[in-house]
């Protein structure tokens, strides 16, 4: 019976955590609730980074004629409290200051700041942990962030569009529209989710794209371009100001670049130890082709998100060729059918 009330309460958690999503990044997504004999009394979730933390907006949601209950409460958290001062103080302290007496964890933050002595700091104080409560399902709405801490690099999603005979453009290369306006829109949702976007050199010439989310009320990811030779024009949508934008090249001495050697074949782990140095913990990679070819044979990525249209283009530009994959998701949008694919080895 407790273990049934767990997962649920825990459920909720994960609802409120989801809230945050987009906003919160680099920190995780974290939901929390404040039970009292099978009643919920408070509820949070980390809205914007740097804010309050979930633990802090759960307890401060307690209405003021029940605050005498939450020293006999048990606290719901999907991820252990952290220990340790960031840009807020430790949820740990706090708990241990509310005199809350029981806490259940859905996973632990394996975080170098926090891994472990959020749980241990606790615990010192006399408080009862339970951890590992939908332990999977924690993990699995912050996969960005574990994949960043525990991997040293960026979450990887690669997405692209191909026509229902198999081809990501015509013979002619010039820029034609696969995907119908829904599932436009749905891309333009999938990119305020990531913190960086990425494509190559020819496709950031034959598309001149902006790589926004204009269609989707969402913050813009960072821009990256390989652009080895600095190719792209400066009158080109991705020299403008409408997100930050940096070019992957090998031409040293200019500004919004980051140099990195193409000629040893290191070029993706160097790449993406770069990108993890700077702090960007999830990057969707649009294309072309032969980029997308380059992750799937290095097998540097998380998640591959393709989008098959009902146009037929009778030739051209084959599509990458995703290899053995485990389909995770499958959806039908307006014509369009939407596929979402992981590594076999994924546990996702």
């Amino acid at each position: 019976m407790e273990h049934a009330q767990h997962e649920f309460f825990m459920q909720r958690c994960l609802q409120l955590a989801r809230l945050g999503d987009g906003h919160v990044a680099p920190n995780p997504m974290v939901g929390a609730v404040l039970v009292h004999e099978g009643q919920v009394i408070g509820e949070g979730y980390h809205r914007v980074y740097g804010q309050a933390h979930a633990e802090v907006n759960c307890v401060n949601s307690v209405p003021e004629g029940l605050r005498e209950l939450v020293p006999k409460a048990t606290m719901y958290v999907t991820l252990e409290p952290c220990a340790h001062h960031g840009k807020t103080p430790p949820c740990a302290d706090l708990l241990v200051a509310q005199k809350i007496p029981r806490v259940v964890i859905g996973c632990v933050d394996t975080f170098s700041a926090v891994a472990g002595r959020g749980i241990a700091k606790l615990e010192a104080a006399g408080v009862e942990v339970t951890t590992g409560v939908l332990e999977a399902d924690c993990r699995q709405i912050n996969r960005r962030f574990f994949t960043y801490h525990e991997k040293k690099r960026p979450y990887i999603v690669l997405k692209w569009a191909q026509s229902a005979d198999g081809y990501i453009a015509p013979e002619n290369g010039q820029p034609v529209r696969i995907s119908n306006q829904y599932a436009n829109r749905l891309v333009h949702r999938w990119r305020s989710a990531e913190m960086g976007i990425m494509v190559g050199t020819q496709t950031a010439l034959a598309d001149n794209p902006r790589l926004t989310t204009r269609l989707w009320p969402g913050k813009s990811p960072v821009r990256l371009v390989i652009d080895r030779e600095l190719k792209v024009p400066p009158h080109y949508h991705l020299w403008n100001n409408e997100a930050p934008t940096f070019f992957i090249t090998a031409v040293k001495g200019r500004t919004q670049t980051i140099v990195v050697d193409f000629e040893n074949g290191n070029l993706l782990p160097s790449l993406l130890a770069e990108l993890h140095s700077a702090g960007i913990q999830s990057v969707m990679v649009e294309g072309g082709a032969r980029l997308l070819e380059s992750f799937i044979s290095s097998g540097l990525w998380d998640e591959m998100r393709v989008i098959t249209g009902s146009v037929l283009l009778g030739g051209g530009l084959k599509a990458p060729a995703p290899g053995h994959v485990q389909l995770q998701e499958e959806a039908h949008v307006m014509g369009d059918r939407i596929a979402i694919y992981t590594p076999p080895s994924s546990s996702t």
